[in-house]
């Protein structure tokens, strides 16, 4: 073998007067399965493989060796969230945890004072937080105000429209984090207002005239209150986006993509000025971190006097049991660690929360299929997610990662699902739920017991404490 030849096979491209690649390092660089695709991809292209992409059918793919770090066992953990128990437990889940923090604060900070036109985004904040819906629907509102249609030095901001009074830090970090330069509070009174929330809509489009409307295209809410203000502003609505090209396209403005038919079809068209966009319809932001100062409308937005024909009669008690598990706020789910069933469902019952279970409870006839957790069955992003007798399968981990809070019931301490809790009790499953349900009634029965007028009821509510009574037992 010559020397030209031993060169030209080593672990790097060669300068010579004809550049070669080594054919064995584009296949590994081109295979993210590969234990060196890390290295060799950096070596080659100064580039690091993504955590996640969107694939060739519009369908948003992960890289699961992008996630996660090796235990002190030599086998990887996923770690979604960044501060599960087990991570900082060794060495490796503390650097994973600075890494994540380091990310974080490695993002761009970028602050707008005098922009040129707005991006007007009106998210579901119901439940108090940002959902993964709405922070797709804030990298959709970056793509449109970084895109480069407008002149230069003319840059659009973002604003986020919340209704009700300032959010708490933990909301405006999210809306800055998602992609806000703005937020405005618009005072508008809680329940069921779609006239009210109406006119705040058109106090701001008088006041800041957006370029675009961006809208949840969900079956209330957002869907709702972007076909309202569509008619009241004499606009024709894109809804079912799921894609846009706002550099051109069929129009100069740009264009979007439609979902028609029931889902089964795709209708292009121009690029309209209120947009109600599907889930994954942009990637959401993770270079940049946004100011998300608060604004106040000039004048001041007024809130109209309640319509008469409108009334609201308040929230309607709605069974856990009938709740779809991805759209449950607080989930028991049971494992193959349940030995009493009927105790199981006397508990959901008691805590006033939806019925889940791992693949195994399902498998042994225990729960029907639609209430399985995981990646094999429902996703679920509940408030408080409380798991008995789950050992944590991959799996079920992965159904489970956009929970708010985990509490985990377990005999084992050393299980994956102790580790990734954010709260663990040690013990027995089926006597711990017995405890909690007799915790729950005598919380219930003093309830009852305190000072009253004669004629006054009190009645019991566990869906509405449920979660409070479940974090204080537990």
């Amino acid at each position: 073998m010559s020397t030209s030849d031993e060169a030209t096979r080593g672990s790097a491209p060669v300068a010579t007067a004809r550049l070669r690649r080594d054919p064995r390092q584009d296949w590994i660089a081109r295979n993210r399965l590969h234990p060196q695709h890390q290295s060799v991809l950096a070596t080659l292209e100064g580039a690091t493989s993504p955590p996640a992409w969107m694939g060739p059918q519009g369908r948003l793919r992960r890289n699961p060796h992008a996630v996660g770090f090796i235990g002190p066992n030599g086998r990887r953990r996923i770690d979604r969230s960044g501060v599960q128990a087990g991570a900082t437990a060794s060495p490796a889940g503390r650097a994973q945890t600075a890494d994540v923090q380091a990310a974080r604060d490695r993002r761009r900070a970028v602050t707008l004072e005098a922009p040129a036109g707005w991006i007007a985004v009106v998210p579901d904040t119901a439940t108090g937080r940002l959902t993964e819906h709405d922070r797709d629907l804030f990298g959709l509102a970056r793509r449109l105000a970084d895109s480069g249609l407008q002149p230069e030095g003319a840059e659009l901001a973002v604003v986020a429209i919340l209704f009700g009074d300032s959010p708490p830090p933990a909301l405006e970090q999210a809306l800055g984090e998602a992609g806000a330069d703005r937020v405005v509070c618009l005072a508008v009174a809680q329940g069921y207002a779609p006239e009210a929330r109406l006119a705040a809509c058109t106090r701001v489009d008088d006041a800041l005239a957006p370029r675009h409307w961006l809208f949840p295209d969900t079956a209330l809410d957002g869907g709702d209150l972007g076909r309202r203000l569509a008619v009241r502003l004499g606009e024709r609505p894109a809804c079912g986006v799921w894609r846009v090209e706002a550099d051109g396209g069929l129009d100069a403005v740009g264009s979007c993509v439609c979902r028609t038919g029931s889902g089964r079809k795709d209708q292009p068209r121009p690029l309209p000025r209120i947009l109600m966009a599907l889930a994954e319809c942009a990637e959401p932001v993770v270079e940049t971190r946004h100011e998300a100062r608060a604004m106040a409308l000039e004048p001041p937005h007024v809130p109209q006097a309640p319509q008469a024909r409108l009334e609201d009669l308040g929230a309607v008690a709605v069974d856990p049991a009938e709740i779809a598990l991805h759209e449950a706020p607080f989930i028991l789910s049971g494992g193959n660690g349940v030995g009493d069933w009927p105790g199981f469902h006397r508990a959901a019952q008691a805590l006033g929360a939806s019925e889940g279970a791992s693949r195994v409870a399902v498998d042994d006839g225990h729960m029907p299929r639609h209430r399985q957790v995981g990646a094999t069955g429902t996703f679920v992003s509940a408030r408080v997610y409380l798991a008995v007798g789950i050992s944590g399968a991959i799996q079920h981990l992965q159904g489970i990662q956009r929970c708010d809070k985990i509490i985990a019931v377990n005999r084992d301490p050393g299980c994956d699902m102790v580790k990734r809790a954010d709260l663990s009790v040690i013990g027995n499953g089926d006597e711990i739920l017995a405890e909690l349900v007799r915790l729950v009634e005598a919380g219930g029965e003093r309830g009852g017991k305190g000072d009253s007028e004669p004629g006054d009821t009190h009645e019991f509510r566990p869906a509405e404490t449920s979660s409070k009574e479940a974090l204080n037992v537990a």
